[in-house]
């Protein structure tokens, strides 16, 4: 088995004072992961109370997704900083309410 050389781009993980968990991972691969067409592999994580609230990754055979609590959601990835003002949004939202 081959595995493909990545470059670690962003690795962070924020415990706040309220008991939530932000984690962002994010690599940059010689090759997209189909069906993704772009070059990234990320995860980033947001959870609250031991329970997965918001998770956006992206997997072979799946390609770029979010999780809101327990629904999957087709997320359109067009650059890193977009990926990660729309993981931000979310969790601003979801602390709102």
């Amino acid at each position: 088995m081959q595995y493909m050389k990545a470059t670690l781009i962003a690795k962070a993980k924020e415990v706040n004072d309220d008991g939530s968990i932000v984690e962002v991972v994010i690599w940059e691969l010689p090759e997209p992961t189909p069906p993704s067409t772009h070059k990234y592999k990320y995860r980033l994580f947001y959870g609250q109370n031991g329970k997965c609230r918001i998770r956006y990754d992206n997997e072979r055979g799946k390609g770029d997704h979010k999780h809101i609590n327990s629904h999957e959601i087709d997320y359109k990835f067009t650059s890193i900083d977009k990926l990660l003002d729309d993981f931000e949004k979310d969790i601003e939202t979801w602390s709102e309410s």
